[in-house]
């Protein structure tokens, strides 16, 4: 299992079926890791994305490809499985030879109400073309393939490479995504790393249980966006905001901050699924990391949106579209604006009603998320590739 782009958000998914694999025999390589993006200093456009992406991704080919214990099933011949961490992506399904209907299905970095109005299903349309096109002709796959074949001169193209993928393991669940259209060789595993909630250290459970009926606020941008990182201006207005509720308040914050009130705790680290799952904790205030808002599905707990970058924006409008919460945008934030929508998701009752709806389905499956990759992966390694999962249509398409 390679896994080049290792920030946690990419590498924590899909820790639970290396370890199972690991567990019944398979071997375990070291992975890369991509630490210190500031997310603040990337909002922008969707080329804002695409800068990143190209100047990350060549380098970390060129570093990669260096490890002579790799092994690359494109250099041995071997079969391979992908991994998707945003989960259903078009292109990659396109790749597969399922192409998705941009109609209902979103684009990987933005969301549209469904049914989706005709402006929205063209707009839908371009977007869908064109990050296509800027990733495989003109952003990324050109600067990638320039590494790659320099170290391998004589291999395939990488394009060619990628139709021959066997099966993709996919960070999605239709309960907590879009219904889609799936072949065999889509299996999703979306959630699978999330689990029951453990007993908190005992400093946490006391601050916990002694907010009484007032219950706590969590607050937490994730792995990436390390809380200094956050621009002076809305660092102060959630500090201003906290001191106006009646909540007890978790800050995930790396540093010490001067100014903060008594009503709130902040540490550099802390046990997230354990603190959603605790039963007085009422709202969680995230970036819409996709880990993160699976977990706050998985433990039922509504959610204040405010993202930051990448795809964070459509999980965001997920959660509002589908009533699990409210979304805001850091340009429009104010402290009366941050204080009231945390009222409303506390005071209104259907927020955590419909949470509790998402989470009974999504945890009601035959075999655990973890088992079912597990299956698949081994499935094509019995059988050599798995080549009866293979879509004729692959052949044919153009994979966007």
């Amino acid at each position: 299992m390679l896994l080049p782009i290792s920030s946690k958000s990419h590498r924590n998914v899909f820790l639970p079926v290396a370890e199972a694999l690991a567990d019944r025999g398979h071997k375990e390589l070291p992975d890369f890791r991509v630490e210190n993006l500031n997310m603040f200093e990337t909002r922008g456009t969707s080329s804002t994305v695409f800068g990143l992406f190209q100047k990350a991704l060549p380098a970390i080919a060129s570093k990669l490809y260096k490890v002579p214990k790799a092994a690359y099933p494109f250099a041995h011949e071997m079969p391979f499985i992908t991994i998707a961490t945003p989960g259903v992506d078009y292109r990659q399904s396109a790749v597969l030879g399922n192409v998705l209907n941009p109609s209902y299905a979103p684009n990987y970095m933005q969301s549209y109400p469904a049914p989706m109005s005709m402006l929205h299903r063209f707009t839908n349309t371009i977007q869908h073309i064109m990050f296509a096109v800027n990733w495989r002709h003109w952003s990324i796959v050109p600067a990638v393939q320039k590494e790659i074949s320099a170290q391998f001169p004589d291999l395939p193209p990488l394009l060619d490479i990628e139709r021959n993928q066997s099966l993709t393991l996919m960070n999605s669940h239709f309960t907590m995504n879009d219904v889609l259209p799936l072949l065999p060789s889509q299996v999703e595993v979306g959630a699978m790393h999330c689990r029951p909630g453990k007993p908190l250290p005992k400093d946490l459970e006391l601050w916990i249980s002694g907010a009484g009926s007032e219950g706590v606020v969590y607050f937490s941008l994730g792995s990436v966006a390390q809380g200094q990182s956050m621009p002076t201006k809305y660092r102060d207005m959630f500090v201003e905001a906290f001191k106006q509720l009646k909540q007890r308040v978790i800050w995930k914050y790396e540093v010490a901050l001067e100014g903060v009130s008594d009503n709130v705790l902040m540490r550099k680290w802390l046990p997230q699924q354990d603190i959603l799952a605790h039963p007085n904790v009422r709202v969680f205030i995230t970036h819409g990391g996709l880990l993160s808002t699976q977990e706050s599905f998985y433990h039922s707990t509504p959610v204040l949106a405010i993202p930051i970058f990448g795809d964070q924006p459509k999980n965001g409008m997920n959660i509002q579209n589908n009533g699990l919460g409210l979304m805001l945008v850091w340009e429009e934030l104010t402290v009366e604006l941050i204080v009231n929508s945390l009222q409303e998701i506390i005071s209104n009752p259907k927020y955590k009603a419909r949470a509790a709806e998402v989470r009974a389905p999504l945890r009601d499956q035959l075999e655990s998320p973890k088992d079912r990759a597990v299956f698949w992966t081994e499935y094509v390694i019995r059988h050599k590739g798995a080549p009866r999962l293979r879509s004729p249509a692959a052949t044919l398409s153009n994979g966007w």
